[in-house]
């Protein structure tokens, strides 16, 4: 994990480490933030001669007062809205504001400020010190920068996006570039935070951080770096053999999506278990294995010959489904549990616990685990998922904008790739057989789900370039296969 992520409270110690420890000056770091800044604005909005910086309170505003000086100095156009009076301001932030006060540079208090007309607004009214809801003329500024026509750029972090979970409140700034510093938040990654940041450019200032956060973010490209590759003289038995339950009557797809997923991974072997009156004569691609299992002992027999198992695509919750769901928690080997088995699941949490499995919950079957409602998972998903693993134990991946995986050492890896083309049926089969073919490769649960859901957002990502809307499961299986290959492979 190199690009660790950081709560508001942790980017803080690192801000006051750089001061005490390293010596470098809250001036000096203030000054680096505006220039990383407008370096954005050079390079992004060259052509943009007109600006306007809303400057709130704390150290963002200062940002905002010392990106007004630069830009103005480089020929812009520029003005400051204040929300605060900068007399107000205090330490670095109220030096900054006298800074762009002997420079000339206009100010207008919010309430009598001109509506925006500029190009390009400059977010810095909040940053990561929000503490409560937006409202008064904190929410209408926001309102005034949402509805402008301009684009707009966010100092550090959108104002009213929680730098810890991710949530936006209602009035939050929808910024089109986002620049933040000393530390990556974790909030920019996930939940509502992709939406609300656009593109996020990190800049570390030059100061050091201690690189102890247990949460990374990561993507396939890093991940991919670090696969295998084969031997010349090796064989299927040597690539696993995922065994799939699912598939029910009427979705029979989920489970095929999962098992064909598989294969397309790398898998060696790949065998469908389903219900005899929903097995087909003939399944959609030859080399999967499809058995009709009426019961535990049919299902014993070949679980025995699998390196992992994938229950939950389509399985129902019947009582069949229950049967073979309380035959597969009884088994000692790999399984990754999704969908219908994780509802049934969480209707039955006396089950034993497990360190050998992966759950792969979205936010529905996330608060149906811990019997609450899907708004209080997205209240916090990185505090849900840890109580997900303290209840159920083994790894968790919480899918959703910013997936997370979390492992049994505590760590969390945040998927850096997806798009919203992935809302659509089949997608979460497709996750659960791309984890449960690098389980049978060899791969450790843990860094299985964490391999699998950035291979699965990467390959969604490019099936996206032939357009977002209509996008399919099965759109994705042609790039699993591509990107499945380690660098140099052949």
């Amino acid at each position: 994990m190199t690009r660790p992520l950081y709560t508001a409270e942790q980017t803080r110690a690192i801000d006051r480490d750089a001061i005490e420890r390293q010596g470098i000056p809250g001036p000096e770091l203030m000054a680096r933030a505006a220039e990383a800044v407008c370096r954005l604005i050079q390079k992004e909005y060259s052509e943009i001669e007109r600006i306007v910086v809303y400057a709130g309170v704390g150290n963002n505003a200062g940002d905002g007062y010392l990106v007004a000086r630069r830009m103005q100095d480089l020929g812009k156009s520029v003005r400051i809205v204040q929300l605060v009076p900068g007399k107000s301001l205090q330490g670095d932030a109220g030096a900054a504001c006298e800074e762009a006060t002997r420079a000339e540079v206009p100010m207008q208090p919010f309430a009598e400020a001109n509506p925006i007309d500029e190009d390009l607004v400059v977010d810095a009214l909040l940053g990561t010190g929000l503490s409560r809801p937006v409202e008064g003329d904190w929410a209408e500024a926001v309102s005034h920068i949402n509805q402008s026509n301009a684009s707009v750029v966010s100092v550090d972090i959108p104002s009213g996006l929680d730098a810890d979970t991710g949530v936006a409140d209602p009035h939050t700034v929808k910024a089109d570039h986002t620049v933040t510093f000393i530390a990556r938040k974790r909030g920019l990654y996930t939940a509502d935070g992709p939406d609300c940041a656009g593109w996020v450019t990190y800049d570390d200032l030059e100061v050091e951080s201690d690189n102890s956060s247990a949460v990374a973010l990561c993507d396939w490209a890093e991940i991919r770096r670090d696969l295998p590759r084969r031997r010349r003289s090796s064989h299927k038995n040597e690539y696993g053999h995922v065994l799939v339950i699912g598939g029910h009557v009427g979705y029979q797809g989920a489970a095929e999506l999962c098992g064909i997923t598989a294969l397309r991974c790398g898998s060696g072997l790949v065998s469908l278990v389903q219900p005899p009156e929903a097995l087909k004569m003939r399944s959609p691609m030859p080399e999967l294995m499809c058995h009709a299992v009426a019961n535990r002992r049919a299902l014993r027999d070949l679980a025995g010959r699998a390196s992992v198992i994938a229950i939950g695509p389509g399985l129902g919750q019947d009582a069949w489904a229950q049967d073979m769901l309380g035959a597969v928690l009884e088994m000692s080997c790999p399984r990754v549990i999704d969908a219908d088995a994780l509802r049934l699941l969480a209707a039955d949490p006396c089950k034993n616990l497990s360190g050998d499995w992966v759950l792969t919950p979205h936010p529905g079957e996330a608060a149906a685990l811990l019997d609450t409602k899907t708004a209080e998972i997205r209240k916090d998903r990185f505090s849900a998922i840890g109580r997900i693993q303290e209840t159920y134990g083994g790894v968790i991946v919480l899918k959703g904008c910013g997936t997370l995986v979390a492992d049994t050492d505590g760590k969390i890896g945040v998927c850096a790739d997806g798009n919203p083309g992935m809302a659509t049926a089949g997608m979460g089969d497709v996750l659960t057989g791309a984890i449960a073919s690098l389980v049978g490769q060899g791969l450790s649960i843990g860094s299985a789900a964490l391999a699998g859901t950035c291979l699965h957002a990467a390959a969604g990502d490019l099936a996206c370039e032939r357009g977002m809307h209509g996008m399919t499961a099965s759109d994705l299986l042609p790039h699993l296969r591509t990107l499945s290959d380690p660098p140099n492979a052949v």
